[in-house]
Protein backbone atom coordinates (compact mmCIF):
# COMPACT_ATOMS: atom_id res chain seq x y z
CA UNK A 1 0.00 0.00 0.00
CA UNK A 2 1.47 3.36 -0.72
CA UNK A 3 1.93 5.88 2.42
CA UNK A 4 1.93 9.55 1.45
CA UNK A 5 5.50 10.64 2.87
CA UNK A 6 5.20 13.81 5.14
CA UNK A 7 6.54 16.88 4.32
CA UNK A 8 10.20 16.22 4.67
CA UNK A 9 13.06 18.92 4.46
CA UNK A 10 14.02 17.64 0.99
CA UNK A 11 9.98 17.89 0.41
CA UNK A 12 10.18 21.24 1.19
CA UNK A 13 12.86 22.15 -0.49
CA UNK A 14 11.58 20.97 -4.08
CA UNK A 15 8.87 22.86 -3.39
CA UNK A 16 10.83 25.40 -3.40
CA UNK A 17 12.42 24.69 -6.26
CA UNK A 18 9.37 24.66 -8.10
CA UNK A 19 7.87 28.38 -7.05
CA UNK A 20 11.40 29.53 -8.24
CA UNK A 21 11.79 27.74 -11.52
CA UNK A 22 8.04 28.82 -12.17
CA UNK A 23 8.98 31.72 -14.57
CA UNK A 24 11.70 29.86 -16.66
CA UNK A 25 9.85 27.16 -17.25
CA UNK A 26 8.04 27.41 -21.00
CA UNK A 27 4.72 27.53 -21.67
CA UNK A 28 1.37 29.37 -20.42
CA UNK A 29 -2.21 28.77 -20.21
CA UNK A 30 -3.11 25.63 -20.18
CA UNK A 31 0.10 24.45 -20.13
CA UNK A 32 1.18 25.73 -16.53
CA UNK A 33 -2.43 24.44 -15.58
CA UNK A 34 -0.80 21.36 -16.31
CA UNK A 35 2.13 21.84 -14.58
CA UNK A 36 0.36 22.99 -11.38
CA UNK A 37 -1.65 20.50 -11.56
CA UNK A 38 1.40 17.92 -11.76
CA UNK A 39 3.03 19.27 -8.95
CA UNK A 40 0.08 19.26 -6.75
CA UNK A 41 0.29 15.42 -7.51
CA UNK A 42 3.94 15.22 -6.67
CA UNK A 43 3.16 17.05 -3.25
CA UNK A 44 0.27 14.48 -2.36
CA UNK A 45 2.80 11.27 -3.19
CA UNK A 46 6.06 13.41 -1.70
CA UNK A 47 9.44 12.00 -2.73
CA UNK A 48 8.85 8.47 -3.05
CA UNK A 49 10.74 6.27 0.07
CA UNK A 50 10.92 2.59 1.24
CA UNK A 51 7.27 2.63 2.68
CA UNK A 52 5.82 2.73 -1.09
CA UNK A 53 6.18 -1.22 -2.68
CA UNK A 54 7.84 -0.01 -6.46
CA UNK A 55 10.44 2.15 -4.40
CA UNK A 56 11.03 -0.20 -1.18
CA UNK A 57 14.74 -0.38 -2.59
CA UNK A 58 15.13 2.64 -3.31
CA UNK A 59 14.89 5.10 -0.71
CA UNK A 60 14.99 8.73 -2.33
CA UNK A 61 14.31 10.53 1.20
CA UNK A 62 17.69 8.89 2.12
CA UNK A 63 19.34 8.73 -0.98
CA UNK A 64 19.16 12.36 -2.56
CA UNK A 65 19.65 13.97 0.89
CA UNK A 66 19.04 17.40 -0.85
CA UNK A 67 17.63 18.97 -3.92
CA UNK A 68 19.71 20.60 -6.36
CA UNK A 69 18.75 24.02 -7.73
CA UNK A 70 17.73 24.06 -11.40
CA UNK A 71 20.87 24.45 -13.51
CA UNK A 72 21.58 27.71 -15.06
CA UNK A 73 21.14 27.95 -19.04
CA UNK A 74 24.56 26.44 -20.70
CA UNK A 75 27.08 29.82 -21.23
CA UNK A 76 29.83 29.52 -23.65
CA UNK A 77 31.78 27.49 -21.34
CA UNK A 78 29.80 25.27 -20.69
CA UNK A 79 28.94 24.67 -24.23
CA UNK A 80 32.73 24.36 -24.93
CA UNK A 81 32.90 21.60 -22.37
CA UNK A 82 29.94 20.39 -23.25
CA UNK A 83 31.78 19.97 -27.16
CA UNK A 84 34.61 18.42 -25.42
CA UNK A 85 32.82 15.52 -23.77
CA UNK A 86 30.42 14.90 -27.14
CA UNK A 87 33.79 14.58 -29.00
CA UNK A 88 34.49 11.24 -26.75
CA UNK A 89 31.67 9.72 -27.70
CA UNK A 90 32.39 6.29 -28.88
CA UNK A 91 29.14 5.85 -30.91
CA UNK A 92 29.98 7.92 -34.17
CA UNK A 93 27.45 6.79 -37.16
CA UNK A 94 23.92 8.58 -35.64
CA UNK A 95 22.36 11.81 -35.88
CA UNK A 96 22.38 13.16 -32.86
CA UNK A 97 19.87 15.35 -30.97
CA UNK A 98 22.09 17.04 -28.07
CA UNK A 99 20.96 18.36 -24.63
CA UNK A 100 22.93 20.45 -22.56
CA UNK A 101 21.79 20.59 -18.80
CA UNK A 102 18.38 20.12 -19.94
CA UNK A 103 18.40 22.56 -22.59
CA UNK A 104 18.08 21.86 -26.68
CA UNK A 105 21.44 22.87 -28.30
CA UNK A 106 20.50 23.04 -32.19
CA UNK A 107 24.32 23.68 -32.76
CA UNK A 108 25.40 21.02 -31.40
CA UNK A 109 22.67 18.48 -32.85
CA UNK A 110 22.87 16.75 -36.64
CA UNK A 111 19.42 18.73 -37.87
CA UNK A 112 20.78 18.91 -41.67
CA UNK A 113 21.37 15.45 -41.94
CA UNK A 114 18.23 14.27 -40.94
CA UNK A 115 17.01 11.41 -43.07
CA UNK A 116 13.62 11.91 -44.39
CA UNK A 117 10.11 11.47 -43.01
CA UNK A 118 12.01 12.40 -39.81
CA UNK A 119 10.68 15.65 -37.82
CA UNK A 120 12.15 17.29 -34.69
CA UNK A 121 10.97 19.77 -32.95
CA UNK A 122 12.74 21.36 -28.96
CA UNK A 123 10.18 20.43 -26.62
CA UNK A 124 10.79 24.23 -25.48
CA UNK A 125 9.18 25.75 -29.03
CA UNK A 126 6.25 23.32 -28.87
CA UNK A 127 5.76 24.25 -25.49
CA UNK A 128 5.61 28.17 -26.04
CA UNK A 129 3.30 28.50 -29.30
CA UNK A 130 0.18 29.87 -28.16
CA UNK A 131 -1.29 28.31 -31.30
CA UNK A 132 -0.23 24.58 -30.30
CA UNK A 133 -3.60 22.65 -29.03
CA UNK A 134 -1.75 19.74 -27.96
CA UNK A 135 1.31 21.36 -26.00
CA UNK A 136 -0.06 20.38 -22.42
CA UNK A 137 -0.71 16.82 -23.62
CA UNK A 138 3.08 16.40 -24.07
CA UNK A 139 3.22 17.18 -19.92
CA UNK A 140 0.18 14.42 -19.34
CA UNK A 141 0.95 10.46 -19.22
CA UNK A 142 -1.30 7.53 -18.39
CA UNK A 143 1.08 6.87 -15.84
CA UNK A 144 1.00 7.84 -12.10
CA UNK A 145 4.18 8.43 -9.98
CA UNK A 146 6.07 10.81 -7.89
CA UNK A 147 9.10 10.87 -10.12
CA UNK A 148 6.74 11.30 -13.39
CA UNK A 149 4.29 14.44 -11.88
CA UNK A 150 7.56 16.07 -10.84
CA UNK A 151 9.27 15.91 -14.02
CA UNK A 152 5.63 16.92 -16.12
CA UNK A 153 5.87 19.79 -13.50
CA UNK A 154 9.56 21.11 -13.97
CA UNK A 155 10.43 19.92 -17.88
CA UNK A 156 12.06 22.64 -19.42
CA UNK A 157 13.07 21.19 -22.61
CA UNK A 158 13.63 17.81 -24.15
CA UNK A 159 13.22 16.97 -28.51
CA UNK A 160 9.53 15.90 -30.04
CA UNK A 161 10.67 13.48 -32.58
CA UNK A 162 8.32 11.71 -35.38
CA UNK A 163 9.28 9.00 -37.95
CA UNK A 164 6.68 8.89 -40.61
CA UNK A 165 4.32 6.12 -41.46
CA UNK A 166 6.62 3.59 -43.82
CA UNK A 167 9.77 5.48 -42.89
CA UNK A 168 12.68 2.94 -42.82
CA UNK A 169 16.12 5.00 -41.17
CA UNK A 170 19.86 3.85 -42.08
CA UNK A 171 21.28 5.62 -39.08
CA UNK A 172 20.17 5.45 -35.59
CA UNK A 173 18.80 8.77 -34.11
CA UNK A 174 21.10 9.29 -30.54
CA UNK A 175 19.61 11.89 -27.65
CA UNK A 176 22.62 12.49 -25.85
CA UNK A 177 22.46 14.23 -22.56
CA UNK A 178 25.23 16.22 -20.84
CA UNK A 179 25.54 17.43 -17.47
CA UNK A 180 28.13 20.58 -16.86
CA UNK A 181 26.86 22.16 -14.33
CA UNK A 182 27.87 20.83 -10.28
CA UNK A 183 25.42 21.01 -8.04
CA UNK A 184 22.17 21.33 -10.18
CA UNK A 185 19.45 19.71 -11.48
CA UNK A 186 17.50 19.35 -14.94
CA UNK A 187 14.27 17.94 -15.73
CA UNK A 188 13.91 16.95 -19.14
CA UNK A 189 10.79 15.54 -21.21
CA UNK A 190 11.01 13.91 -24.94
CA UNK A 191 8.48 12.36 -27.10
CA UNK A 192 9.57 9.59 -29.86
CA UNK A 193 6.73 8.63 -32.11
CA UNK A 194 7.55 5.73 -34.94
CA UNK A 195 4.43 5.93 -37.62
CA UNK A 196 3.03 2.97 -38.80
CA UNK A 197 5.21 0.37 -40.79
CA UNK A 198 8.47 2.52 -39.95
CA UNK A 199 11.68 0.99 -38.81
CA UNK A 200 13.87 3.32 -36.35
CA UNK A 201 17.06 2.87 -33.88
CA UNK A 202 17.12 5.33 -30.82
CA UNK A 203 19.85 5.75 -29.06
CA UNK A 204 19.96 7.30 -25.82
CA UNK A 205 22.98 8.71 -23.70
CA UNK A 206 23.85 10.18 -20.24
CA UNK A 207 27.46 11.60 -19.86
CA UNK A 208 29.66 13.77 -17.80
CA UNK A 209 31.66 17.08 -19.08
CA UNK A 210 34.63 17.52 -17.07
CA UNK A 211 33.82 19.24 -13.49
CA UNK A 212 30.43 17.95 -13.59
CA UNK A 213 29.77 16.92 -9.84
CA UNK A 214 26.93 15.95 -7.36
CA UNK A 215 24.12 16.85 -10.60
CA UNK A 216 20.74 15.72 -10.50
CA UNK A 217 18.69 14.34 -13.29
CA UNK A 218 15.45 13.34 -13.98
CA UNK A 219 14.14 12.76 -17.45
CA UNK A 220 11.24 11.53 -18.99
CA UNK A 221 10.50 9.37 -22.74
CA UNK A 222 7.24 8.82 -24.19
CA UNK A 223 7.35 6.66 -26.94
CA UNK A 224 4.89 5.18 -29.08
CA UNK A 225 5.16 2.69 -31.48
CA UNK A 226 3.01 2.45 -34.35
CA UNK A 227 1.35 -0.79 -35.78
CA UNK A 228 3.53 -2.62 -37.81
CA UNK A 229 6.58 -0.81 -36.62
CA UNK A 230 9.89 -1.41 -35.26
CA UNK A 231 12.04 0.20 -33.03
CA UNK A 232 15.20 -0.79 -31.17
CA UNK A 233 16.59 1.64 -28.04
CA UNK A 234 19.46 1.46 -26.81
CA UNK A 235 20.23 3.15 -23.38
CA UNK A 236 23.49 3.97 -21.64
CA UNK A 237 23.98 5.30 -18.47
CA UNK A 238 27.81 6.74 -17.70
CA UNK A 239 26.55 9.85 -15.13
CA UNK A 240 29.61 11.30 -13.15
CA UNK A 241 30.36 9.19 -10.28
CA UNK A 242 28.01 11.21 -7.39
CA UNK A 243 24.96 12.52 -9.99
CA UNK A 244 21.85 11.03 -9.45
CA UNK A 245 20.03 10.01 -12.59
CA UNK A 246 16.00 9.08 -12.12
CA UNK A 247 14.42 8.55 -15.34
CA UNK A 248 10.82 7.20 -16.68
CA UNK A 249 10.17 5.56 -19.64
CA UNK A 250 6.17 5.61 -20.81
CA UNK A 251 5.88 3.13 -23.91
CA UNK A 252 3.26 1.69 -26.20
CA UNK A 253 3.20 -0.90 -28.61
CA UNK A 254 1.14 -0.98 -31.76
CA UNK A 255 -0.50 -3.98 -33.51
CA UNK A 256 1.94 -6.80 -34.61
CA UNK A 257 5.19 -3.96 -33.54
CA UNK A 258 8.24 -4.82 -32.33
CA UNK A 259 10.11 -2.79 -29.64
CA UNK A 260 13.64 -4.12 -28.57
CA UNK A 261 15.04 -1.90 -25.41
CA UNK A 262 18.97 -2.53 -24.08
CA UNK A 263 19.90 -0.67 -21.61
CA UNK A 264 23.33 -0.78 -19.44
CA UNK A 265 23.75 1.77 -16.33
CA UNK A 266 27.48 2.23 -15.22
CA UNK A 267 27.72 5.65 -13.98
CA UNK A 268 26.02 7.92 -11.02
CA UNK A 269 25.66 7.18 -7.38
CA UNK A 270 22.13 6.75 -8.08
CA UNK A 271 20.62 5.74 -10.88
CA UNK A 272 16.90 4.83 -11.51
CA UNK A 273 15.24 3.54 -14.64
CA UNK A 274 11.77 2.96 -14.66
CA UNK A 275 9.63 1.17 -17.58
CA UNK A 276 6.28 1.03 -18.04
CA UNK A 277 5.39 -0.76 -21.24
CA UNK A 278 1.53 -1.07 -22.47
CA UNK A 279 1.09 -3.92 -25.83
CA UNK A 280 -1.40 -2.42 -26.80
CA UNK A 281 -2.15 -4.26 -30.24
CA UNK A 282 -2.30 -7.50 -31.37
CA UNK A 283 0.43 -9.69 -32.16
CA UNK A 284 3.45 -7.09 -30.90
CA UNK A 285 6.56 -8.29 -29.49
CA UNK A 286 8.60 -7.12 -26.92
CA UNK A 287 12.17 -7.62 -25.89
CA UNK A 288 14.04 -5.85 -22.68
CA UNK A 289 17.75 -6.52 -22.21
CA UNK A 290 19.73 -4.68 -19.35
CA UNK A 291 22.83 -4.80 -17.55
CA UNK A 292 24.01 -2.75 -14.24
CA UNK A 293 27.94 -2.51 -14.32
CA UNK A 294 28.34 -1.41 -9.98
CA UNK A 295 31.04 -0.74 -7.84
CA UNK A 296 31.84 1.41 -4.93
CA UNK A 297 28.98 2.27 -3.25
CA UNK A 298 26.78 3.08 -6.42
CA UNK A 299 22.83 2.45 -6.49
CA UNK A 300 21.27 1.03 -10.00
CA UNK A 301 17.65 0.33 -10.07
CA UNK A 302 15.96 -0.98 -13.20
CA UNK A 303 12.04 -1.53 -12.64
CA UNK A 304 9.67 -2.37 -15.18
CA UNK A 305 6.01 -3.05 -15.53
CA UNK A 306 5.20 -4.73 -18.71
CA UNK A 307 1.11 -4.95 -19.58
CA UNK A 308 0.27 -7.39 -21.34
CA UNK A 309 -3.39 -5.28 -22.62
CA UNK A 310 -4.59 -7.83 -25.32
CA UNK A 311 -4.23 -11.29 -27.07
CA UNK A 312 -1.70 -12.94 -28.90
CA UNK A 313 1.25 -10.98 -27.21
CA UNK A 314 4.90 -12.13 -26.82
CA UNK A 315 7.52 -10.50 -24.39
CA UNK A 316 11.21 -11.07 -22.85
CA UNK A 317 12.77 -9.22 -20.09
CA UNK A 318 16.32 -10.56 -19.57
CA UNK A 319 18.66 -8.87 -16.81
CA UNK A 320 22.13 -9.02 -15.90
CA UNK A 321 23.71 -6.98 -13.05
CA UNK A 322 27.54 -7.36 -12.01
CA UNK A 323 28.16 -5.41 -8.87
CA UNK A 324 30.84 -5.05 -6.71
CA UNK A 325 32.55 -3.61 -3.72
CA UNK A 326 29.62 -2.18 -1.34
CA UNK A 327 27.54 -1.46 -4.62
CA UNK A 328 23.59 -2.25 -4.70
CA UNK A 329 21.65 -3.72 -7.85
CA UNK A 330 18.10 -3.56 -7.75
CA UNK A 331 15.37 -5.62 -10.30
CA UNK A 332 11.58 -5.38 -10.12
CA UNK A 333 10.14 -6.85 -13.15
CA UNK A 334 6.14 -7.01 -13.51
CA UNK A 335 4.18 -8.71 -16.00
CA UNK A 336 0.61 -8.05 -16.55
CA UNK A 337 -1.91 -10.12 -18.22
CA UNK A 338 -5.08 -8.87 -18.57
CA UNK A 339 -8.77 -10.95 -18.28
CA UNK A 340 -9.00 -10.63 -22.37
CA UNK A 341 -4.93 -11.21 -23.02
CA UNK A 342 -5.15 -15.04 -24.01
CA UNK A 343 -2.32 -16.27 -25.64
CA UNK A 344 0.06 -14.18 -23.78
CA UNK A 345 3.77 -15.41 -23.84
CA UNK A 346 5.88 -13.39 -21.02
CA UNK A 347 9.13 -14.48 -19.67
CA UNK A 348 11.58 -13.13 -17.44
CA UNK A 349 14.98 -13.81 -16.23
CA UNK A 350 17.62 -11.79 -14.06
CA UNK A 351 20.88 -12.73 -12.56
CA UNK A 352 23.22 -11.05 -10.41
CA UNK A 353 27.07 -11.62 -10.59
CA UNK A 354 28.37 -10.52 -6.68
CA UNK A 355 31.94 -9.94 -6.67
CA UNK A 356 32.56 -9.13 -3.12
CA UNK A 357 31.35 -9.90 -0.06
CA UNK A 358 29.61 -6.69 0.68
CA UNK A 359 27.91 -6.23 -2.88
CA UNK A 360 23.97 -6.83 -2.35
CA UNK A 361 21.37 -7.34 -5.41
CA UNK A 362 17.68 -7.68 -4.79
CA UNK A 363 15.72 -9.28 -7.43
CA UNK A 364 12.02 -9.05 -7.63
CA UNK A 365 10.20 -10.71 -10.46
CA UNK A 366 6.28 -10.76 -10.48
CA UNK A 367 3.50 -12.10 -12.65
CA UNK A 368 -0.37 -10.95 -12.21
CA UNK A 369 -2.17 -13.28 -14.26
CA UNK A 370 -6.04 -12.79 -14.79
CA UNK A 371 -6.08 -15.03 -18.06
CA UNK A 372 -6.34 -18.61 -17.95
CA UNK A 373 -4.81 -19.43 -21.62
CA UNK A 374 -1.16 -18.44 -21.15
CA UNK A 375 2.34 -18.84 -20.92
CA UNK A 376 4.36 -17.35 -18.68
CA UNK A 377 7.58 -17.63 -15.70
CA UNK A 378 10.32 -16.16 -14.20
CA UNK A 379 13.29 -16.64 -12.52
CA UNK A 380 15.84 -14.72 -10.44
CA UNK A 381 19.72 -15.97 -9.45
CA UNK A 382 22.41 -14.56 -7.40
CA UNK A 383 25.95 -15.85 -6.57
CA UNK A 384 29.81 -15.16 -7.32
CA UNK A 385 32.07 -16.35 -10.08
CA UNK A 386 32.30 -20.33 -10.47
CA UNK A 387 35.47 -21.34 -8.56
CA UNK A 388 36.28 -23.89 -10.92
CA UNK A 389 35.84 -21.76 -14.20
CA UNK A 390 38.72 -19.02 -12.38
CA UNK A 391 41.43 -22.06 -11.29
CA UNK A 392 41.20 -23.16 -15.09
CA UNK A 393 42.16 -19.54 -16.72
CA UNK A 394 43.90 -19.32 -13.80
CA UNK A 395 45.79 -22.36 -14.17
CA UNK A 396 46.59 -21.14 -17.77
CA UNK A 397 48.74 -17.65 -17.18
CA UNK A 398 45.76 -15.63 -16.85
CA UNK A 399 46.03 -12.94 -13.43
CA UNK A 400 42.86 -12.88 -11.15
CA UNK A 401 41.51 -9.66 -12.52
CA UNK A 402 41.74 -10.71 -15.89
CA UNK A 403 40.01 -13.98 -15.39
CA UNK A 404 36.83 -12.65 -13.33
CA UNK A 405 36.84 -9.99 -16.51
CA UNK A 406 36.52 -13.02 -19.28
CA UNK A 407 33.99 -14.74 -17.28
CA UNK A 408 31.94 -11.37 -16.62
CA UNK A 409 32.16 -10.70 -20.31
CA UNK A 410 30.70 -13.79 -21.20
CA UNK A 411 28.05 -12.88 -18.28
CA UNK A 412 26.82 -9.81 -19.55
CA UNK A 413 27.28 -10.81 -23.28
CA UNK A 414 23.96 -12.37 -23.45
CA UNK A 415 22.44 -9.13 -22.84
CA UNK A 416 24.47 -7.08 -25.06
CA UNK A 417 24.08 -9.80 -28.16
CA UNK A 418 20.60 -8.52 -28.62
CA UNK A 419 21.50 -5.57 -29.85
CA UNK A 420 20.97 -5.86 -33.61
CA UNK A 421 23.33 -3.02 -35.18
CA UNK A 422 26.88 -3.94 -35.61
CA UNK A 423 28.53 -0.51 -34.66
CA UNK A 424 26.25 -0.13 -32.19
CA UNK A 425 26.55 -4.12 -30.51
CA UNK A 426 30.53 -3.45 -30.68
CA UNK A 427 30.23 0.63 -28.66
CA UNK A 428 28.34 -0.99 -26.07
CA UNK A 429 30.61 -4.10 -25.42
CA UNK A 430 33.58 -1.75 -25.47
CA UNK A 431 31.92 0.47 -23.12
CA UNK A 432 31.62 -2.96 -20.54
CA UNK A 433 35.13 -3.64 -21.57
CA UNK A 434 36.21 -0.42 -20.43
CA UNK A 435 34.65 -0.82 -17.29
CA UNK A 436 36.18 -4.30 -16.75
CA UNK A 437 39.39 -2.95 -17.27
CA UNK A 438 39.08 -0.61 -14.73
CA UNK A 439 39.14 -3.18 -12.22
CA UNK A 440 42.19 -4.94 -13.21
Amino acid sequence: MNVALARTETGRAVSNLFAAARDRLPGKGKVADTRQQAFEAFERAGLPHRRIEEWKYTDLRALMREVKGLAPRPDTTALARAKAALARLAIRDAARLVLVDGIFVPEFSDLAGLEAGVSVQALREVLEDAGSQAAADLLTVSATDAMISLNAAMATDGVVVGIADGAALARPLHIVHVATAGSASSFTRSQFTVGKGARATLVESFVAADGARAYQANDALVITVGDGAELSQVRLVADADDAINITSQILSVGAKAKLNLVNMTSGGAVSRLQGFITLAGQGSELAVNGVNLLKGTQHGDTTLVVDHAVPNCTSREVFRAVVDDRAHSVFQGRIIVRPDAQKTDGKMMTRALLLSDEAEADNKPELEIFADDVSCGHGATSGALDDDLLFYLRARGLPEKAAQALLIQAFVGEAIEAIADDGLREAVMAAAENWLEARV
